[in-house]
């Protein structure tokens, strides 16, 4: 099969998966509110900074070296390699999870009070740490098989994962909480837990199932072991950094927009309005269709590093282009299609004329959003991870000082100018280091 054609179909089966399980949480976060209430739920989303934080020391990094490195030892014919990249993949995030986790135990009630100000969270997270170890296993394995361009396995576990969460929750709701109200949230920590169990348990299943993996490693010298390690250390701890810094950003942009809000005069009450209008409807509108980016960017890595492996440069080329052309010409048509229908939307679906406001404005951002992830994927499938890291870090704090330094003069228009300025400055960015690569020429 082409790599056209195994492309397509890639990103075709992590859409579709997309799409699914957003349905799913849709449902499911209407579930959580209607039996758990507003504050069980507002406990529930509290925890998931400490989460996404653990995710990314752990294994986020490690994920996508393990399928840049896997998709280049593949296109040579190297599988042995391949997969010894997995086992050192594995055996580091593991490792690194098992200390975060007992970390988290040790430190939850220091965690709960000082930085999440809320006491109840302490058992939230107790619970919590126990999701890291399977969520490593299945992150790694399912990075193994993106490098192999095998879509399919990944997507499937995505799927089950949410399913088992979701069927788990509900199940131990009607068992043993029933009215305990915002208390019984802790159930929905409990479903994170089984739902990783249950892919990491699927995706060890499919390696057996398919003769991917031994038991035995006794080939695999140490000099091997450590050559793999120092590789995946390289390409991993840019990643994992630039993962840190984006959940820092998020954390700080949380906490600090309301409050520069205010300095630019509007309540409490106002402000935190505003926010929530931003987050909770504006932002999700336009970033839905993202899903189908998404998957196009996480077919990229792996398909940029086997043929840049394989020395195919004019394929490489060709490949880098349309699909950069693709995602571009999606945004286009999104950004005019919010503009024209961005108000409609607000007044009518979300019932806010706010939301639509702020819709028209984040249509710009369109062309870059939608192809800016493309873009970082094919760089950190060159192997360049160290660019990649740059090139956010210099776009995250554009965000970050928009701010602190627009808000308080020109409100909420401020921190979006903000974020139009580190879209539009990371796309540039970009496509300055991909044509100074060569990129678009005829040679790589």
């Amino acid at each position: 099969m082409s790599q056209k054609k195994i492309l397509i179909k890639g990103a075709f089966i992590l859409t579709i998966t997309g799409f699914i399980t957003r349905i799913i949480g849709f449902f499911y976060r209407i579930f959580l509110s209607r039996n758990f209430g507003e504050e069980g739920v507002g406990l529930y989303q509290l925890i998931f900074p400490v989460y996404a934080l653990g995710f990314s020391l752990t294994c986020a990094g490690i994920q996508t070296a393990i399928s840049r490195c896997v998709a280049g030892r593949s296109a040579l014919g190297k599988h042995s390699q391949a997969k010894q990249i997995l086992y050192v993949g594995i055996g580091l995030s593991v490792c690194l999870s098992l200390a975060v986790m007992l970390l988290t135990q040790h430190y939850a009630e220091f965690i709960a009070l000082c930085f999440l100000h809320e006491e109840r969270c302490i058992p939230l997270l107790t619970v919590l740490s126990y999701a890291f170890p399977f969520a490593s296993v299945h992150s790694c394995i399912c990075g193994y098989y993106m490098g192999l361009k095998q879509a399919e396995i990944p997507a499937t576990s995505q799927l089950i994962e949410q399913i088992v969460r979701v069927a788990s929750v509900y199940l131990l709701y009607r068992l043993f909480v029933s009215n305990d109200g915002p208390s019984g949230i802790i159930v929905a920590v409990a479903g994170l837990i089984t739902g990783e169990m249950a892919s990491a348990g699927f995706c060890i299943y499919m390696l057996r199932y398919r003769q991917q993996i031994r038991c035995s490693t006794s080939s695999n010298t140490f000099s091997d072991l450590k050559n793999a390690l120092t590789k995946l250390l390289a390409l991993s701890i840019p990643l994992t950094a630039n993962r840190i810094l984006l959940n820092v950003l998020q954390s700080i942009e949380a906490v600090s927009i309301p409050i520069q809000l205010r300095m630019y005069g509007l309540s409490t009450r106002q402000s935190l309005s505003m926010y929530g209008v931003l987050t909770g409807m504006a932002l999700p509108c336009v970033m839905f269709p993202s899903a189908v980016t998404n998957s196009i960017a996480s077919m990229m890595l792996p398909a940029i590093a086997e043929l840049q492996a394989a020395e195919r440069k004019d394929e490489m080329k060709q490949l880098i282009k349309k699909a950069g052309s693709s995602c571009f010409s999606l945004g286009l048509i999104c950004c005019v299609g919010l503009l024209v229908t961005g108000r409609f939307i607000g007044r009518y679906i979300f019932h806010s004329e706010m939301s639509g406001d702020f819709i028209i404005t984040l249509a710009w951002i369109c062309p870059f959003l939608y192809t800016n992830n493309n873009l970082i994927s094919i760089i950190n499938g060159l192997g360049k991870t160290s660019q990649s890291f740059l090139f956010n870090s210099i776009s995250l704090t554009i965000r970050i000082l928009s701010v602190f330094l627009c808000i308080p003069f020109f409100g909420i228009n401020g921190y979006l100018w903000g974020m139009l300025a580190s879209q539009l400055i990371l796309f540039l960015s970009c496509i300055s280091f991909l044509a100074h690569r060569g990129a678009f020429q005829r040679n790589i």
